[in-house]
């Protein structure tokens, strides 16, 4: 990969993570409800995710998964119906106190990584990059060796920023009514990307 055609990817793939979507909005809330270093698991997942997707990409996998309408609905349904599930979870519970015991590492490590892998917007940023950036006359892992730590350092700059910025919430003097509607505005947001996504999926079908 030649440096201007690496620059281009860098640019992409800043826009493309810090672009806020369900995995930052899961970030945040973790930040606010767990404290940064605990949901750093969370980041860990995303992080699983996105090494996944790139060797997918890789060998073309995530290509013939987009291909396949029947299969794409269907993934799409089932994020749609995810996503709507969890807002609607957190618009009833933001006027709860938080629990006083902590969810355990695995729960937020596998809430944080389906949040992840069914987010449409991974799969058309994945399907970009590797048709907009990968240079076909050059062997595709050679290319590998650059676009994974890139990717990589950039997700994790992007998420543990979402992360930093929950945790200053959480522990900012704010009154209780100012914590109840920021955690129903996050809970909002999980509804909006389903009824996006359901919706988009609605379309595609007619």
């Amino acid at each position: 990969m030649s440096f201007e055609a690496w620059t281009v990817f860098v640019l992409f793939w800043i826009v493309f993570v810090t672009t806020p979507g369900p995995n930052a909005v899961n970030c945040i809330t973790n930040g606010m409800h767990l404290g940064f270093v605990r949901s750093l698991w969370g980041v860990a997942a995303i992080l699983t995710q996105a090494s996944l997707f790139l060797l997918l990409s890789a060998l073309g996998v995530t290509a013939l998964i987009a291909a396949s309408e029947t299969g794409f609905l269907i993934a799409k349904y089932i994020g749609a119906g995810w996503l709507i599930w969890l807002g609607i979870k957190g618009w009833i519970n933001a006027s709860k106190p938080a629990p006083t015991l902590a969810p355990s590492t695995g729960s937020i490590y596998g809430r944080a990584l389906a949040i992840a892998v069914i987010n449409p917007k991974s799969v058309a940023g994945y399907l970009a990059a590797f048709s907009q950036f990968v240079q076909p006359s050059v062997p595709i892992w050679d290319q590998m060796t650059v676009i994974v730590p890139t990717a990589l350092f950039l997700t994790t700059l992007s998420y543990c920023g979402f992360t930093a910025l929950g945790a200053g919430i959480g522990r900012a003097a704010l009154g209780a009514v100012f914590n109840v509607w920021v955690r129903r505005i996050l809970a909002l947001c999980f509804v909006i990307y389903g009824v996006l996504l359901g919706s988009t999926s609605l379309g595609r079908n007619a």
